[in-house]
């Protein structure tokens, strides 16, 4: 009978130690599971961690057969990682990529957090050299390139003349300057009013060189696309532009001409998306084509239309 009752309470004990180990690992996985974060989450990272967004920059990640491109962030001018990203960073993460982020662009007067002051052209070498150090840590043959803004122009720059095409598998710009901006016409009036020189001077005092170089009138703008209108062949490319945009105008200009290009207007998907130029970084919409064209996904893929951005 003893022996029975040892039997029993080692059993109990047994089951008790692998129900608590199963419990564990299923806490540790929910652990594992990264907050996406939205405007206060940014509003908080611009300052207190511009260099850092949860779930990327893991120098020890290694790609999956399923994911096997490190995907790279680049922020919008003015905008760092951490406040871009609070969203898509977790997200890619969550879903089995290794991400990574890089604040291109910063002057001395960015105090750390203000980024896209430099010019472009030097901006793309410095995503040269950071791509080569992912795929140096990653083992990872090519990366997956995600730019906002400036973010989506810099990655263009450098896959048209610097030699990009070979080391990226996806393109995917959220409302990308790459064609330049009127700024809603502003910069037209300010072209008629000879002011432009003036403004080109002054950015090169106040080192942010790098924010005029997107007026659609700039040498650089005219020097990236004068051996033609079309994008290296290599990359598969994704566009997602909106209606909304104030900041990178007409967005018709946002569109990619080439072989594998996908230029996607948000309201063609979700009539009632109303997110504006910043706003595409917290669109639930954005996010899920996003993922879609990093997959490979279908041309046609619809997204749910919930958890639209903000209109600015």
């Amino acid at each position: 009978m003893p022996r029975i009752t040892r039997r029993i309470r080692a059993a109990v004990t047994a089951l008790g130690l692998s129900a608590a180990l199963v419990a564990a690992g299923t806490a540790s996985a929910q652990a594992a599971e990264l907050p996406e974060g939205g405007l206060l989450e940014a509003g908080a990272a611009y300052l207190a961690s511009p260099g850092a967004v949860p779930g990327a920059n893991d120098w020890k990640c290694k790609p999956s057969a399923e994911h096997p491109n490190p995907v790279v962030l680049l922020p919008g001018t003015f905008f760092n990682i951490g406040s871009n990203f609070v969203k898509l960073s977790p997200r890619l993460k969550n879903n089995g990529y290794c991400v990574f982020g890089l604040n291109y662009g910063q002057t001395i007067v960015s105090l750390g957090r203000v980024g896209g002051l430099a010019p472009v052209k030097s901006s793309a070498k410095q995503l040269d050299a950071f791509v080569d150090k992912v795929r140096a840590a990653t083992g990872a043959e090519k990366v997956d390139v995600i730019g906002h803004s400036q973010g989506g122009a810099v990655p263009i720059s450098w896959l048209k003349q610097g030699g990009g095409a070979a080391k990226v598998a996806h393109y995917v710009g959220w409302a990308p300057s790459s064609h330049g901006t009127d700024l809603n016409g502003i910069v037209t009036f300010a072209e008629k009013l000879k002011l432009m020189g003036f403004a080109i001077g002054l950015s090169n005092v106040l080192q942010f060189p790098g924010v005029l170089d997107q007026a659609n009138t700039s040498d650089f703008i005219k020097d990236l696309w004068a051996d033609g209108k079309t994008v290296p062949t290599g990359p598969d490319y994704t566009v997602i532009a909106t209606k909304s945009d104030r900041v990178v105008t007409p967005y018709t200009t946002q569109a990619l001409d080439g072989e594998n290009t996908h230029n996607i207007v948000l309201q063609d998907k979700c009539a009632g998306d109303g997110a504006g130029h910043a706003g595409l970084a917290f669109d639930d919409p954005t996010m899920q084509l996003t993922l879609n064209a990093l997959a490979d996904g279908p041309a046609d893929f619809q997204p749910k239309c919930t958890g639209f951005g903000p209109i600015f």
